[in-house]
């Protein structure tokens, strides 16, 4: 059992009448070494390595290797318990959570990079938020883990999640639309709709610049997650309501990799342009840089 697009993915479910998290295990299964139960004692494990990178942060916070960021996270979720906060528990503590795993990785934690160190932040945010406000199973969680990695594969094999190659469209952009689909699933959508939401995630996000200042994966690197996983339960929300987005996520994934393709190298991770190329960000790039 394998696919190559979004298209026969959902060929696939129809015929065998199964989610996208199905079909994607039993994809490994068939292509690759491993049985169903260690599959699921990998993702019990790379799910306990996000659970920790989401918490750590917010119990003793950390500056990180380049000092730009350390502790945004736990005035995130502090306020989010106050009566000010604007985006209420979900989305307040999945922004939170995100920016709290690029604390964990730019201090040289444990992250799972999802699909990249530099977006690895979205991914855990917006599942373990929605576990917890929820109050689902862990096996919840697998489904999701198994949804996202179906869209991170097709992105990887047809387009792109490299910020060097495509800017952090390519990164942020597609952990959103990994977390979007993930979440469509496990709130009982279709897949239809899950690639629907995966589709609509990439949209809003489409051109998004990476632009590290001092070439650390810091800044604008942690809001940017938070804007990935806003930004997926946003997608997610409207394709389960029945929004839909009119253009396939085929094309959609071909559209980001060709944008990126047509950024300037300065936006591609350089650290030569956007936010790293203003005066304060050269300044601070040669501060940390020495």
């Amino acid at each position: 059992m394998d696919f190559k697009s979004g298209k026969e993915l959902l060929e696939l479910c129809a015929r065998e009448q199964l989610p996208v998290s199905a079909v994607m295990k039993q994809r490994e299964i068939t292509c690759g070494s491993l049985s169903g139960e260690e599959i699921d004692k990998k993702l019990d494990t790379v799910l306990s390595i996000m659970r920790e990178a989401v918490h750590e942060p917010l119990r003793n916070p950390k500056k990180s290797i380049g000092g730009l960021i350390g502790g945004e996270a736990r005035k995130v979720a502090d306020f989010e318990k106050t009566s000010r906060s604007i985006c209420g528990p979900l989305v307040g503590r999945a922004i939170a959570y995100s920016m709290a795993v690029l604390e964990v990785n730019s201090s040289m934690g444990l992250i799972v990079a999802a699909p990249t160190a530099g977006s690895s932040g979205v991914l855990p945010g917006v599942l373990l938020a929605l576990q917890e406000e929820r109050e689902l199973a862990n096996e919840d969680m697998f489904k999701g883990l198994l949804h996202a990695s179906a869209i991170g594969y097709l992105l990887m094999r047809n387009a792109s999640v490299s910020g060097a190659e495509a800017g952090c469209q390519a990164e942020v952009g597609a952990a959103s639309a990994m977390a979007a689909g993930a979440v469509v699933e496990i709130m009982g959508g279709t897949p239809e709709m899950s690639l629907q939401a995966a589709s609509l995630a990439i949209s809003n996000l489409l051109g998004m610049v990476c632009d590290p200042i001092a070439g650390l994966v810091e800044s604008p690197c942690q809001s940017r997650n938070s804007v990935g996983a806003a930004n997926a339960l946003i997608c997610a929300e409207m394709a389960l309501s029945g929004v839909t987005h009119p253009i396939p996520f085929d094309e959609m994934a071909e559209a980001m990799y060709r944008v990126g393709l047509s950024l300037p190298f300065e936006l591609r991770e350089t650290a030569m342009g956007g936010c790293a190329g203003t005066p304060t960000g050269c300044a601070l790039g040669c501060k940390i840089c020495g």
